[in-house]
């Protein structure tokens, strides 16, 4: 009789997740993962091929958790695509807060990464609308990368301790998305 599975492919992810968070992607390996669910690492053999499967599937439930997270603050945010611009803007901030490392990876420039499209459009889904009923349709796309380019740099920076001239940085987003958020309007008004 074979012996029964004794985790799952929810645990391994959550579970790499964590150690993601707590010692990086280095710190992520097969080994610390099978620790962390209670088997030997050739058990996790029968769920995930390898690391790199196992890097990309952390990768993933990132970006699904964050795409969740943004359509519930869109939600939250009503109608105006102004607030909820500025909603998404937060819920990033604060996403990326709680999860540096995975945030790091999914929005790393130049990554190895191959993220699952599906994936990348779901989660894009509250900003692209966000960004087409403020812009327009034809401008939605160009309007939703500058505004996540911007958020990005910001937090990155943020993550990073950049940010050396002393100041409120709380202030310092607020006016920055406050600044976005209009010049997008204002555009969208001019018809351009």
């Amino acid at each position: 009789m074979p012996t029964p599975d004794r985790t799952s492919l929810a645990a391994i992810v959550e579970a790499g997740r964590d150690l993601l968070e707590l010692g990086g992607v280095d710190g992520l390996t097969m080994q610390a993962v099978a620790t962390r669910v209670g088997v030997r690492a050739p058990s996790l053999y029968k769920r995930v091929s390898g690391r790199d499967a196992l890097i990309a599937l952390v990768a993933d439930a990132t970006l699904r958790e964050l795409g969740e997270e943004a359509d519930l603050a869109a939600e939250r945010a009503g109608a105006d695509p102004r607030a909820r611009l500025v909603a998404l803007a937060h819920a990033l901030r604060a996403f990326a807060h709680r999860r540096p490392v995975a945030f790091r990876i999914v929005f790393a420039p130049g990554s190895e990464l191959h993220l699952d499209g599906e994936t990348l459009r779901a989660s894009s889904v509250a900003v692209l609308d966000a960004a087409s009923d403020l812009a327009g349709e034809e401008h939605a796309l160009d309007a939703a990368r500058t505004f996540t380019a911007w958020a990005n740099g910001f937090v990155s920076m943020e993550l990073a301790g950049a940010f050396r001239l002393g100041g409120d940085v709380d202030r310092a987003f607020e006016f920055g998305v406050d600044a976005l958020v209009a010049a997008v309007a204002a555009r969208a008004s001019a018809g351009r």
